[in-house]
């Protein structure tokens, strides 16, 4: 609007001074020459007065454009003391500057409230140009991290740390990786850090926001959380292997002090051997199975022979049948087909059972009347299915969802791999595990094989 107001002024002084110049000719042509007299001075101070208005303009123009060149909104463009037709277009140069002013000291606020927010942050960030490798920015904490007071470009830290700055280079923005930082080159001290990029384009240059983020106690932290995990699983799996070797121990132990007392028939030295072999084999599998855990993850084949259902649960009976009979627990075998079979590893497999029996076992005691229902068959899509059933408490729909989670428990004293890793030998098995449960109802774990 200022300057539709400026063009219109300009219009109608040309206007004015078209029109002045065009009086000469109707003094002539009415015949008075006099009159030229007075038109002659008139249009001579018209010419002067469009000339000094226009260079008026244009000095002022010059100096808005000059001061907004050099960003000196500070000038001030007198609206007082001069032509009432400049006065609107000084009038529109002041309120330029004084949005530009804003405009600034809105930047500067915001500048100072990023440098602010960058001091705060643990992460070390640094903004470097990716031609000339000027660095732009550093905050606190990465001159801290690495400490260096100041770099001036990149290529000061090559000189540094040779490996970070390769890796730095190296980074793509959206990626992310561990390196390792020296934080002393006296002694060779050097921790984690996670490098972070991002990259953007500005003015035709090209720069690139690195973040530095110290994860070395982290890592450790990690580390130590991931012993003490493994060594809960060996201690779970272990426990509950011994335990029931120890109570069939115990058993047999009692056996032969009556078998001494009484003198031992053929059918005591029978069941005698027959637990010794129990405990020898489970002994042997749990040593075997201790041994293959330490290399689960990397298990590509597995020690596959043909393993007997009856079989199985039969041992696995004869192993559980003292801590059974303590805890007053009804045990059932519904076998299908006693020549029913599958290729799998037998300790492993033994393990697993193990498993689902001891937590059945967890799952019925404080049922009135506990029982637990071990059943085999072929299922209709001809594959291979054990069922441990049990009458105990059962299970919420959200528990359910859960259990197979690594260390999810719902146990007080419980690590949460138990089923996790019945999980993991069932899956290496190129089998499935289900669960399905109601609350005061009982639960089943369906595997199926084949």
């Amino acid at each position: 609007m200022i300057f539709k107001n400026f063009e219109g002024k300009v219009i109608l002084r040309v206007v004015v001074l078209c029109v002045t110049l065009s009086a000469p000719a109707v003094v002539l042509v009415n015949g008075w020459p006099e009159v030229l007299v007075f038109l002659l001075p008139l249009l001579l101070y018209q010419v002067y007065e469009l000339i000094r208005f226009l260079r008026q303009a244009q000095e002022e123009l010059n100096q808005f454009i000059e001061s907004v060149h050099y960003r000196d909104f500070s000038r001030y463009f007198n609206e007082k003391d001069d032509s009432a037709q400049l006065k609107t277009l000084r009038k529109g140069f002041n309120e330029i500057n004084t949005t530009f002013k804003r405009i600034n000291r809105e930047k500067e606020t915001q500048h100072q409230q990023l440098q602010k927010i960058l001091e705060l942050v643990d992460t070390g960030i640094m903004t470097y140009d990716l031609d000339s490798g000027e660095v732009l920015l550093m905050n606190e904490a990465i001159k801290k991290l690495l400490h260096v007071p100041f770099m001036k470009t990149i290529h000061y830290l090559g000189k540094r740390d040779l490996e970070l700055y390769e890796q730095v280079l190296d980074l793509q923005p959206g990626q992310n990786r561990i390196a390792t930082a020296y934080t002393s080159q006296l002694d060779k001290s050097s921790i984690k850090v996670l490098l972070t990029a991002t990259a953007w384009q500005s003015n035709g240059n090209r720069y690139k926001l690195v973040a530095f983020q110290n994860v070395n106690e982290a890592l450790e932290e990690t580390e130590s959380q991931a012993w003490q995990k493994l060594l809960n699983v060996m201690t779970h799996e272990i426990m509950n292997s011994i335990a029931p070797i120890s109570s069939l121990a115990d058993t047999l132990k009692n056996r032969l002090q009556e078998a001494v007392v009484t003198g031992a028939s053929s059918e005591d030295f029978e069941d005698l051997e027959v637990g010794v072999g129990t405990i020898k084999r489970r002994s042997e599998g749990l040593l075997k199975f201790a041994q293959t855990y330490r290399n689960l993850s990397k298990i590509t084949t597995l020690n596959l022979r043909q393993v007997y259902i009856s079989d199985l649960i039969s041992n696995l009976h004869r192993l559980m049948q003292p801590t059974l009979a303590q805890k007053h627990i009804i045990f059932h075998m519904d076998l299908s087909d006693p020549n029913l079979s599958l290729q799998a590893d037998p300790n492993l497999l033994d393990q697993v059972m193990i498993n689902l029996l001891v937590n059945a076992m967890d799952a019925v005691k404080d049922t009135p009347e506990p029982e637990i229902t071990l059943t085999s068959s072929i299922g209709t899509d001809g594959r291979v299915v054990i069922k441990v059933m049990d009458n105990g408490a059962g299970m919420p729909r959200a528990v359910q969802e859960k259990i197979f989670i690594p260390f999810f428990s719902t146990k007080k004293q419980g690590s949460g791999i138990g089923l996790s890793l019945c999980k993991q030998i069932v899956m290496l098995h190129r089998g499935t595990i289900q669960v399905q449960s109601e609350e005061g109802v009982g639960t089943v774990f369906i595997l199926r094989f084949g």
